[in-house]
């Protein structure tokens, strides 16, 4: 950004603006980080794509005076002023400080992220701007009825990533040509063309004069580098590989640096490379299979890329790998219940970018993707997955293969559930049989069957499909819910 350019033009601005706030010397770190939280809202309230907190300014005259501010060198306590602000802001944004000289004199511009799903709040606050004075977002109802009117129907992939730009500078930010072979069609002949099709499908907005603004959702997907983009940058795909069963010892990390849809087939084959294989022996050659199915793979990580919290900044999509196991993480929590996974069509908060991913073939149709990770769980004879979720996050398990005796007595009525489910699901019935087949027992084991199904019903999870049939032999069972 150039900073000179920025200072003039927000300067030039006639009349109050809720969305800028000029100081001379302030440099008080609490009313700081309250200025960030009533910019943002009163950005996303305004529809503008930053707000601004510029010194160097004296407010009222706006005569351009300097400032003696020096955010870089600014801590609170121990702490770097910067760290401190994100910290005490939820949910967390992207802002950025900016200095440069204009004339000798020195000047400091804070760019802030506009709020986005919901109200930033500092130090558990929201704060709004009123007129030209910072209040309190709770002491006028009427504006934040209105602010979150606007965040409920501006979702963040409608957002913009980067603005201005000209055609050209577009083109080389956006992987096209991987959207239009992703998509399946011809990459047309002129630059025009280009545009006018990556604009029809929400990636860019024109704004004319060959001018046009990225959305969130281009350049989440196809960004040839996501650091090139403020409010996107913190998104990107980790990946890492620990030394045995803890986070400890890291052994290998990557963080992918494209967009989701361009970056998606490398990303996988960089996790497939990372996970163990086992030698298995058919038709009297030796080959290695990896651990975990590739298609349970694929799934977990397009569906941690589709259904994580966008509104959540600072965290993004991740694949953890230890010794025994495999996780998937995504900031937010689940939509639907995560026992109902199975069967239930998934809800999206991120319907853009869900559209867009299955129109391009990088993840299963509505509703059968979960379907399918337990299916290949069940026929690597893995262990079941397990879905667990804390205040922010939602987390996915996928475990190495285990021998019965070794699998805990909740993983065994996890994966009673999950097998009922999918029979269910798929038009089948669970019973001891399909539970036999499911685990690979001899027809002697029947019993320990049946105690596990047993354990699943006092578990709440089955139940019979005929309360009143006294046969054993002939037990039908369905899921809770059916």
């Amino acid at each position: 950004m150039n900073l000179v350019e920025q200072l003039k033009s927000l300067v030039s601005l006639p009349g109050e603006v809720e969305w800028v706030e000029f100081k001379q010397n302030n440099d008080d770190p609490e009313r700081i980080g309250e200025y960030v939280s009533a910019l943002a809202n009163s950005a996303a309230l305004h529809g503008k794509e930053r707000g601004y907190l510029v010194w160097g300014v004296e407010d009222g005259s706006r005569r351009l005076v300097g400032t003696l501010f020096l955010p870089q060198a600014a801590k609170v306590g121990n702490e770097p002023l910067e760290s401190w602000l994100a910290h005490n802001l939820t949910p967390r944004i992207d802002f950025r400080f900016y200095e440069g000289t204009n004339e000798g004199l020195h000047f400091v511009l804070l760019q802030v992220q506009p709020a986005a799903a919901f109200p930033v709040a500092f130090k558990g606050t929201e704060w709004i701007r009123v007129g030209s004075v910072k209040k309190k977002l709770k002491d006028h109802p009427g504006k934040e009825k209105e602010l979150w009117a606007v965040l409920a129907r501006c979702p963040f992939e409608s957002g913009v990533a980067a603005s201005g730009l000209s055609g050209d500078e577009v083109l080389e930010r956006l992987d096209y040509p991987k959207f239009f072979e992703l998509s399946h069609q011809k990459l047309p002949a002129n630059r025009s063309a280009i545009l006018e099709r990556l604009e029809i499908d929400r990636l860019i907005v024109t704004k004319g004069a060959d001018r046009y603004d990225i959305t969130n959702l281009g350049a989440m997907l196809f960004a040839k580098q996501l650091s090139q983009f403020a409010t996107l940058s913190r998104k990107a795909f980790r990946v890492v590989r620990y030394s045995g069963t803890s986070r400890i010892q890291t052994e290998h990390e990557k963080v992918a640096p494209n967009g989701y849809a361009a970056g998606f087939e490398g990303l996988v084959d960089y996790i497939g490379d990372q996970l163990p294989r086992n030698e298995v022996l058919g038709q009297a050659l030796r080959r290695e299979v990896r651990m975990y199915p590739d298609r349970a793979i694929r799934e977990l990580v397009a569906n941690a890329m589709i259904h994580q919290d966008l509104g959540m900044s600072g965290t993004g999509p991740m694949v953890e790998i230890f010794d025994g196991r495999l996780e998937v993480s995504n900031p937010g929590l689940p939509l639907i219940d995560p026992l109902r996974f199975i069967d239930h069509s998934p809800r999206s908060r991120n319907e853009a970018t869900a559209d867009l991913m299955r129109r391009l073939g990088i993840c299963e149709e509505r509703g059968s993707g979960f379907d399918k990770v337990i299916a290949d769980v069940e026929m690597y004879q893995l262990p079941p997955p397990d879905i667990r979720t804390d205040t922010t996050h939602t987390r996915v398990l996928l475990f190495a293969h285990q021998d019965f005796a070794k699998m805990d007595r909740k993983a065994r009525i996890r994966a009673c559930y999950q097998h009922c489910c999918l029979l269910y699901v798929s038009s089948q019935i669970m019973t001891n049989t399909t539970l036999r087949e499911r685990f690979k027992f001899e027809e002697q084991d029947a019993p320990i069957a049946s105690r596990i199904i047993r354990d699943t019903i006092k578990a709440g999870l089955v139940k019979s499909e005929d309360p009143e049939n006294r046969s054993r032999k002939h037990s039908r069972y369905i899921p809770f819910w059916a």
